[in-house]
């Protein structure tokens, strides 16, 4: 059989690409919980790039032909057809064309290099029926696509390709199918096959906000999709965590410390702690215990998580422009696997730390409900454009600080207050009062939308966070911004 069939099977797995172009026609309902249809809900093959909206029925159709999912490119350097199970191809060029086939488990089962042109009776190379996954190469052109052994389809190589169903989720089972509603939680489920019809069902959100940006103070809880998942994590520890940005992949330790009580089902605020210059993750976490806060938990309502910059040392700026990415996929990750309110996300700095954290505060609007930066500035750092949205804003500043001056913390403070105006006001005009005494003062501005208050507190103390009164022992800057985060 040797040659014979190996000839065969490359031939076959070529074909195995048309198999998966086959027409299909996929109809549906969608509707609430009641049973009441849901108009304009969006249906998507998330993969196939296919979708479509809900009619007021709550009926929608998605249907594809053959001709409809065939690969076409101007510049052509092959091509190969099949009709009744039998396969034509052609190879154009000197460019070879390389197929990969793996079965529904991810496992490779075949790899081989096709040269020529040609056509073979199909049922002669495919020793079992099933489902496959074929990878073919041609020069620049790479289709990822499943396949059965038998259908009908045309298709030719080109410099390009769209095709966009990807082995680990074919593999993982089924082709991912997306429901999304106005006022419902989005919809993920696997479809085994597209031809069929499917009724399904749409719960409404917990919390529908009135406004087109933001939330009311004592909104109810927003659960990230970690909410029911059972944790993997200790109640307080470290893990390390790596993303990639414009290429490079870094790793950072993050630590942790989840309530006592911790109940994936209840969402839970979130409390980042940024470290400053010379810091650490360890020390903000384990030594000051993120900014004083944690010990003020006493209902263990909160998640506190501090993550390490890129360096420790003095004289090293420990946050950058990736950081901004290093931000969104963690928040992302301890969304996914923690039971999180999303509307009650928070981060706190000090130095460098508070420096990064007003930068997220400049264009994070829609993930962090309010920030806390102590000894900040806008200067001297890599900070993004300001999106135009409000955020709630915290300030610490000792009007001795000679590193980040005064004026560096007013100009942070400034922006915060322009996008946080309520309207028909300017609160940058408004004069706050200031301490220039060793007893604070907090000046909470009156001209901002109250959802998102700005809050600037002074003393005569010089670079440092935990600023206290005179004759006191214990900070006050804890406790101002406990009150501060929980507020909301």
């Amino acid at each position: 059989m040797g040659k014979h069939i190996s000839a065969l099977c490359s031939a076959a797995f070529i074909a195995a690409l048309c198999g998966t172009a086959s027409a299909y026609t996929l109809t549906g309902t969608v509707s609430d919980s009641d049973g009441k249809a849901i108009k304009d809900a969006k249906v998507s093959l998330t993969n196939l790039g296919q979708s479509t909206t809900t009619d007021a029925s709550g009926k929608f159709t998605i249907h594809e032909d053959e001709e409809g999912m065939a690969i076409r490119n101007a510049h052509k350097a092959g091509s190969f057809s099949m009709n009744n199970g039998i396969l034509s191809f052609s190879q154009g060029g000197s460019t070879p064309i390389q197929v990969k086939i793996f079965d529904m488990m991810g496992n490779q089962v075949f790899n081989k290099t096709l040269q020529g042109y040609g056509s073979i009776d199909l049922s002669a190379a495919a020793e079992t029926q099933g489902n496959y996954l074929a990878r073919i190469r041609l020069g620049n052109t790479q289709q990822s696509i499943r396949f059965s052994a038998s259908g009908n389809h045309t298709s030719s190589f080109g410099t390009s390709s769209s095709a966009k169903v990807l082995l680990k989720e074919v593999a993982a089972g089924g082709e991912p199918l997306q429901v999304a509603a106005d006022g419902f939680d989005t919809l993920n489920i696997k479809l085994m096959s597209l031809d069929t019809n499917v009724e399904l069902k749409l719960t409404k959100s917990a919390t529908t906000s009135p406004y087109t940006f933001g939330w009311a103070k004592g909104n109810d809880p927003v659960p990230s999709s970690g909410c029911g998942k059972d944790s993997k994590l200790s109640k307080s520890g470290t893990f390390q965590f790596s993303w990639t940005y414009k290429g490079e992949n870094t790793t950072r330790d993050v630590y942790y410390d989840l309530p006592d009580n911790y109940d994936k089902n209840k969402p839970y605020r979130l409390v980042f702690g940024m470290q400053c210059m010379g810091g650490s993750a360890q020390n903000v976490a384990r030594n000051e215990n993120y900014y004083g806060m944690k010990p003020l938990d006493k209902n263990g309502t909160t998640i506190f998580v501090a993550p390490d910059g890129k360096c420790h040392t003095d004289m090293c700026a420990p946050w950058e422009e990736k950081d901004y990415a290093f931000f969104d996929e963690l928040l992302a990750k301890l969304e996914s696997e923690l039971c999180i309110d999303s509307s009650r996300v928070f981060s706190a700095g000090f130095s460098y730390g508070s420096m990064f954290t007003n930068g997220l505060s400049r264009n994070h609007q829609h993930v962090l409900r309010g920030v806390a930066v102590y000894e900040t500035a806008d200067v001297n750092i890599w900070l993004p454009e300001v999106v135009n949205k409000p955020i709630a804003w915290m300030g610490v500043h000792g009007m001795s600080d000679g590193l980040c001056t005064p004026d560096m913390g007013r100009s942070a403070r400034n922006t915060a207050l322009k996008n946080a105006s309520a309207e028909g006001k300017d609160a940058t005009k408004e004069q706050a009062q200031e301490s220039n005494s060793g007893q604070h003062i907090c000046y909470d501005y009156k001209d901002v939308d109250e959802r998102f208050p700005v809050r600037w507190c002074t003393d005569n103390a010089g670079h440092q966070w935990d600023h206290r009164d005179p004759n006191q022992w214990q900070s006050w800057v804890p406790e101002t911004t406990w009150e501060f985060f929980t507020q909301f």
